[in-house]
């Protein structure tokens, strides 16, 4: 029985690897020269590995369309744990960091991926790189793949089929979303793939960004229709980045005029700011940003989006701060984000995630309808899938393990 895998980002490897596990010998298909080049670029910021926080907590991390009930299943193939057990048998060991996010204590993706990729070989797996999917067809019970390759159009034949070809940002690293067209020619609901975990442009004065660009704000609350965050956000010449907006951009998708309402004193309110001015002389505002200690950015910003009428009094002008709203343009670029959002239909998978009306044709990873912030859980996320799909194909190979 012929298996053939396509992608080999995490979640490819990981199919790659159960399946080896259970006797199968797989082929592997990457349009790239090599394997795992996301990981390698996720690793220059130390590769976050998964997260260490409980899995009825991890679960419900998960947007998109699949239910935190079918997460906490799916999750339960692998999880955070067996994720670290997994790179320990590596020779990788992990620790868990203050934010409780999970590294190897290498900071590295390189040695973790050169190993991965040693064993695979070790147990049968074969690599087929610079190989492009630019065909799938099933007849007669078998798959068949068109690749276009350096050698001109190559044929590969398969009994079952994982698709891991990940989303659309860094293409760079082979993620490109070509795979979309490819799969609704074959009748396959596929969500519209959107940015992820990216920045979103504001419209800044430019006098205003001269001045604070690559300033960080820190220790404040964001808040988006009715979801808030604690975090940070930093500046940029574009607009605005930071782990606390990527945890709000599903809900600032869904905004007909999106924006920010940043509280940049979260740890007071607002008349105990008001009262630490009982009596001021000069510039009311020059006096409270002194006065409530706000950095670069945060007086800055201030000055631009409260408006005038806020300058009042010591109490308006705190009502002010923590709430001061920023509109928004839109998302960066999608080849710029962290990861996307959008996908192949969960309704138009299994459990195991096979494609409900092409029996034996599998996917796995950033290709399905999910998303996830960043701090683990994006990996973990593409781990987890992959075992489920591998596992899915193994049985209807008719391999039980």
């Amino acid at each position: 029985m012929e298996l053939a895998i396509i992608g080999g980002g995490p979640a490819g490897l990981k199919c790659a690897e159960v399946v080896a596990m259970q006797g199968i010998k797989p082929r592997l298909y990457d349009a790239m020269p090599s394997v795992g080049r996301k990981l390698l670029v996720a690793g220059k910021g130390g590769l976050n590995l998964t997260h260490s926080e409980p899995m009825d907590r991890f679960a419900k991390r998960y947007g998109g369309g699949a239910s935190s009930e079918y997460w906490t299943s799916c999750l339960s193939d692998f999880d955070n744990n067996s994720l670290r057990a997994w790179a320990l048998d590596l020779g990788i060991e992990t620790f868990v960091g203050t934010s409780g996010r999970v590294f190897p204590k290498e900071f590295k993706a390189a040695p973790l991926l050169r190993r991965w990729v040693e064993r695979l070989s070790a147990d049968g797996v074969s690599f087929h790189m610079k190989h492009q999917l630019i065909g799938l067809k099933k007849k007669h019970d078998r798959f068949h793949l068109l690749f276009h390759t350096p050698e001109g159009i190559v044929e590969s034949i398969a009994d079952a089929v994982i698709l891991a070809l990940g989303g659309a940002s860094w293409p760079v690293t082979g993620s490109t979303g070509e795979w979309v067209s490819l799969l609704q020619g074959m009748g396959i609901e596929v969500t519209n793939l959107v940015p992820a975990n990216c920045g979103w442009e504001a419209n800044w004065n430019s006098d205003i960004i001269e001045s604070i660009e690559g300033c960080p704000l820190k220790n404040i609350t964001v808040s988006a229709g009715d979801k808030s965050i604690a975090g940070e956000l930093l500046i940029t010449r574009y607009g605005l980045e930071g782990g606390a907006l990527y945890q709000l951009g599903p809900t600032l998708r869904n905004l007909k005029d999106p924006g920010l309402m940043i509280d940049l004193k979260p740890s007071f309110n607002a008349q105990e700011l008001a009262d630490k001015i009982p009596n001021y002389q000069g510039n009311l505002i020059d006096v409270c940003i002194s006065k409530w200690r706000l950095g670069k950015a945060a007086s800055s910003l201030l000055k631009a989006f409260a408006s005038s009428e806020t300058h009042a009094t010591p109490l308006s002008l705190a009502h002010a701060l923590k709430s001061l709203h920023i509109p928004l343009i839109g998302p960066r670029p999608i080849a710029e984000a962290i990861s996307t959002a959008g996908g192949v239909s969960f309704s138009e998978l299994d459990d195991q995630l096979m494609i409900r009306g092409i029996p034996g044709l599998f996917v796995a990873g950033e290709m399905i309808d999910w998303e996830a912030p960043t701090g683990g859980y994006l990996l973990q996320g593409c781990f987890a899938t992959g075992k489920r799909a591998a596992l899915g194909a193994c049985q209807y190979l008719g391999f039980k393990g």
